[in-house]
């Protein structure tokens, strides 16, 4: 497996992704766009960028702050997160910047793109989506499944997975009626999977807060990846 750092811009703001492939193969492959928790460009999604390198594909782990931006404790990544809450316009705009470049790379078919992403980096996944461009798979770990502002969303191409613990308390079952719902206005096909006992953030075997609802689960983490790879394995093929 090789990997290689690449530096972008989004006007004057530098951004590093981290790309990830098997360097054995010859022919350009499926790439997927590995977007990172509220915390930054993280050791996380670069370790998810490498596992699907080994399956095959090419891992893009996007940076949607800056390069080397990271926050420490959850007063910072909030500080980061929070502007693009507010604006969903700046999701997508950073989201498709991320697809133009992991699409020039000579690794990728370009015909054949996904995105999938934890936390934060599920609604970024979800809003490229809704942008209507034109790739195939997104997929949401724990998730923000909230919609953009009414007039946002567009008829969606990309087939959608969104992997779910019950017991987050950020996203509720009223959430994820109000996402089924908006996903089948938009006639997407899509998929839900609700993990019990299963709080937020349990990708992240950082994750311990009981209090704040963040809690790594090692079931839900396991059978998530697996519904994931199935899911890219059919719609890349």
């Amino acid at each position: 497996m090789k990997t290689r750092l690449i530096e972008y811009f989004d006007n004057q703001t530098c951004l590093e992704g981290y790309l990830a492939f098997d360097e054995t193969i010859q022919s350009p492959r499926p790439g997927v766009l590995v977007v990172h928790d509220w915390s930054g460009r993280n050791a996380h999604v670069e370790e998810r960028a490498e596992r699907l390198a080994k399956m095959g594909y090419v891992g893009f782990a996007v940076d949607m702050y800056g390069k080397g931006i990271l926050g420490k404790n959850n007063e910072e990544k909030s500080k980061l997160a929070t502007p693009f809450f507010n604006d969903r316009s700046l999701v997508k705009q950073r989201m498709l910047l991320a697809l133009n470049i992991l699409s020039q790379q000579p690794e990728v078919n370009k015909e054949k793109l996904a995105t999938f992403g934890f936390c934060f980096g599920g609604l970024c996944s979800l809003d490229l989506a809704r942008s209507g461009v034109n790739i195939q798979a997104a997929i949401s770990f724990h998730g923000i499944l909230t919609s953009p502002p009414s007039g946002c969303i567009n008829p969606l191409k990309a087939k959608i997975l969104a992997l779910h613990g019950y017991d987050d308390p950020m996203i509720t079952p009223e959430n994820v009626l109000e996402f089924e719902k908006e996903m089948t206005f938009s006639k997407a096909d899509w998929q839900i999977h609700v993990y019990g006992k299963t709080k937020h953030a349990f990708t992240n075997k950082l994750a311990n807060d009981p209090n704040f609802g963040t809690v790594y689960c090692e079931t839900a983490d396991r059978r998530s990846w697996i519904a994931a790879s199935n899911f890219l394995t059919e719609v890349l093929s």
